[in-house]
């Protein structure tokens, strides 16, 4: 595995390439990634296929096929439909031969409705304002160290909905500044660990997906995560978050649980 020396979540190795490093091991297996730098490799190729107008990612679903390995992976991207004002695209995620995920999005053109945007909610306490949030006992590091949390309500330790604001202590791919959508996605795969209702030791709750719609690209380092989790009585969960910047929230997300005892 990469020393956690390394500077990013991602070094790159030639064109659509890149060696994943010790940082995005997930709390699961430290053989395998947490989706969320993934989800943001993803979006990062989505973001570069070029536009003929101003426009947004409007929603983006990532179908998670199988572990990610903490290897050298391949990453692509193509317009699927082309369109005036909304156009769908597609990208891949490959590691050793074998597809790992797949992503599909919607880009909308721009037009200015700032006149009837939705109004602003209450605002969270500042990141600086919150405590240190701790993960339970028992999770592998990688992932969680590489990020920094900060408890707004709940507890990410304790089973049931809870609230922090995170942000990448790394770069996402070695010398780039990740874009807003970027440190969106390297967070909001987090939304079914950060408000899980079961013991880890006892249960496997992972998600086969990750669903975002964004209404605006955050700003600044700190992303909120406001979620929880549903368990249904047949095996199946879902997490449901909110996600927003210090001006308030900026996307929805959803992730479909496979839960069953360990």
């Amino acid at each position: 595995m990469p020393s956690t020396a390394e500077s990013a979540f991602y070094l790159p190795r030639g064109e659509d390439r890149f060696l994943a490093t010790a940082h995005t091991a997930g709390p699961w297996s430290s053989d395998a990634q947490h989706f969320g730098p993934p989800s943001a490799l993803l979006v990062r190729a989505l973001e570069r296929l070029g536009a003929g107008r101003e426009s947004r990612l409007a929603r983006v679903t990532v179908e998670i096929l199988g572990p990610a390995p903490i290897t050298e992976m391949a990453v692509f991207a193509k317009v699927e439909r082309p369109g005036r004002s909304v156009e769908l695209l597609s990208g891949e995620l490959v590691a050793g031969g074998k597809a790992v995920a797949r992503a599909s999005a919607w880009r909308i053109t721009v037009s200015d409705t700032s006149g009837v945007a939705t109004p602003v909610p209450e605002s969270w306490p500042a990141p600086a304002e919150c405590p240190p949030s701790y993960w339970p006992e028992g999770w592998h590091e990688g992932y969680l160290t590489a990020m920094e949390w900060r408890s707004v309500a709940g507890d990410a330790a304790a089973p049931g909905p809870a609230a922090v604001w995170v942000r990448q202590r790394f770069p996402l791919v070695e010398g780039e500044e990740p874009s807003p959508l970027q440190r969106l996605f390297t967070v909001a795969d987090s939304g079914s660990g950060v408000s899980g209702r079961l013991d880890l030791r006892h249960w496997w709750f992972i998600n086969s997906e990750l669903t975002v719609h964004v209404h605006r690209d955050p700003e600044g380092e700190w992303i909120g995560l406001d979620a929880s989790t549903t368990v249904g009585p047949h095996g199946v969960g879902t997490a449901r978050s909110t996600l927003r910047d210090e001006k308030g929230p900026v996307a929805l997300g959803s992730q479909a649980l496979m839960v069953r005892p360990r």
